[in-house]
């Protein structure tokens, strides 16, 4: 196969992984030796290069897509309101109980919002503010879950230790800005629950 060939090869599979691949991956798979491999990495480097949205990075043998840095403060100002914007009003009652009851089942958290919380606890995993922490000791051994840095990073609190008040906090967490700010900007909470927001049955041990 052509190296220019390969070239394309190496761009589809850094398209689709999202993350580090190993050059010794595309070394084996085409029986390179670092000249040729080289060779195709210029071919994408030259096509990806300052003028381009998307750079390609080398570090530990791995090879990856990444974005300009010059562009980095423009995708934060588009893709970071659109994140917060995905968190709806159960999401965000969700996090805060999940915040001060740590850690908590989803039956426990069901049983204070009185509402099933599948869509809730889905999309703040999604949006990594929380996580599963552990399972607790009773029959089913449910997970429990409990909030994860990025949470603390998100809503300017040092630690757990430092969580303002129950309304405070609910405050911070629907408008998450401030002026000098370009990674958050002010946003509205959707009044609609989503469709699996329905109340909540009495289920036991669902984990």
């Amino acid at each position: 196969m052509e190296l220019s060939e390969i070239a394309k090869v190496i761009e589809g599979v850094l398209f689709v992984a999202g993350e580090g691949v190993d050059i010794d991956e595309f070394k084996t798979k085409y029986e390179m030796n670092d000249r040729e491999f080289n060779k195709c990495l210029d071919i994408l480097k030259q096509k990806y290069n300052e003028n381009s949205g998307i750079n390609i990075i080398q570090y530990k043998n791995k090879i990856q897509f990444c974005s300009n840095p010059q562009i980095v403060e423009s995708i934060s100002e588009i893709l970071n309101p659109i994140r917060e914007k995905s968190l709806t009003k159960a999401a965000l009652e969700t996090v805060a109980i999940i915040a001060y009851k740590q850690p908590i089942t989803r039956l426990e958290i069901e049983n204070i919002r009185g509402v099933n919380c599948d869509y809730a606890i889905q999309l703040l995993q999604s949006n990594n503010l929380i996580e599963v922490v552990g399972r607790k000791d009773t029959i089913g051994k449910p997970v429990l879950f409990g909030t994860t840095d990025n949470f603390l990073k998100r809503f300017e609190l040092a630690s757990i230790e430092a969580l303002p008040n129950y309304d405070e906090l609910l405050d911070r967490i629907r408008v998450i800005h401030s002026e000098g700010d370009s990674l958050y900007r002010e946003f509205t909470i959707p009044e609609e629950e989503p469709e699996s927001e329905q109340p909540a049955e009495n289920k036991e041990n669902k984990e």
